[in-house]
């Protein structure tokens, strides 16, 4: 025969017995047996541990109905968002309400959703689009007309520099004198090929290679940039590739991801010179660069 285990904090404290009487036999609620014995919060909360309040006291929440109304609106299929409004609650409390009823998935509703997203988004913004494109429009027209003819100087100058900053250069313990330039923006390199044009060098004189990432498509990357830039598909060599890694959150992919373009211009030695001695002449002085180096070297 097994007898209940009897609570020992109503064996040792008689004030735990009183309190449990009045809320088991009495059916008083926390504070009227707070006021009953003179006791605080937290002693009461310690001697009625394991004893259920009593029915009475459980009072209907002022938000129940809501509560039930946006369980109805989920189940019907309603938005977190939706049902908020509906309701005049914050969005945190009628997700709180409904985060049990997770939305079945459903293809064709959810692709209603997304196109009535967009076109809110599209009357919100397409006058503000029309504006910024026209402006957008106006400021390229009013340069255009700044630039004016670009004559052999301007490239001279505008391609030292573009190669000075996105070419490779050579350092004081490894001399290269070879013009080398890599990049993936196709206006930067058609300048430069305009360039090297203008120095007497054809798109057919240099040799091309992709540097690309393995899981794009190396042949339909080289045959975009043949045909953006005009040149010779003999001339390209074996690409460069970079290793996918899956955990790198990458944004150029897709069809508009071409990679980068090398363009290594053989027997370029005095050019390299020639682009040298204009980005000295553009700092203050052609004499700084070759002297600085050969101090260096030295």
């Amino acid at each position: 025969m097994s007898y209940a285990r009897p609570n020992l904090l109503v064996m040792v404290d008689p004030l735990a017995a009183e309190a449990r009487r009045l809320r088991t036999v009495e059916l008083l609620s926390a504070r009227e047996i707070r006021r009953r014995l003179g006791i605080g919060k937290d002693r009461l909360s310690a001697l009625l541990r394991d004893v259920p309040p009593p029915e009475w006291t459980k009072r209907p929440n002022a938000k129940d109905e809501l509560r039930t109304r946006a369980v109805e609106l989920r189940e019907a299929g309603r938005s977190v968002p939706g049902i908020a409004v509906e309701l005049g609650v914050a969005k945190s409390t009628a997700y709180r309400w409904v985060r049990h009823l997770p939305l079945d998935p459903d293809p064709e509703a959810e692709a209603r959703r997304r196109e009535h997203t967009h076109q809110m988004s599209e009357a919100r913004w397409a006058r503000h689009r029309a504006a910024r494109d026209t402006a957008e429009a106006d400021a390229h027209a009013r340069a255009a007309e700044e630039v004016g003819p670009v004559s052999s100087r301007d490239l001279l100058i505008v391609g030292a520099t573009l190669y000075w900053c996105e070419g490779t250069k050579s350092k004081p313990w490894r001399r290269d004198d070879r013009v080398v330039v890599v990049n993936s923006d196709v206006r930067l390199l058609d300048i430069f090929l305009r360039f090297l044009a203008s120095c007497g060098i054809d798109r057919s004189a240099p040799s091309y290679r992709l540097s690309i990432h393995e899981s794009a498509d190396v042949e339909a990357a080289a045959r975009w940039w043949q045909a953006a830039l005009g040149l010779p598909a003999d001339r390209f060599r074996r690409p460069t590739l970079k290793r996918h890694r899956p955990k790198t959150v990458r944004y150029n992919t897709g069809e508009g991801y071409h990679g980068c373009l090398i363009i290594d211009v053989p027997g370029s030695r005095e050019l390299y010179w020639r682009i040298e001695g204009v980005v000295a002449a553009l700092g203050g002085g052609a004499e700084g660069v070759g002297s600085a180096e050969g101090e260096a070297l030295g």
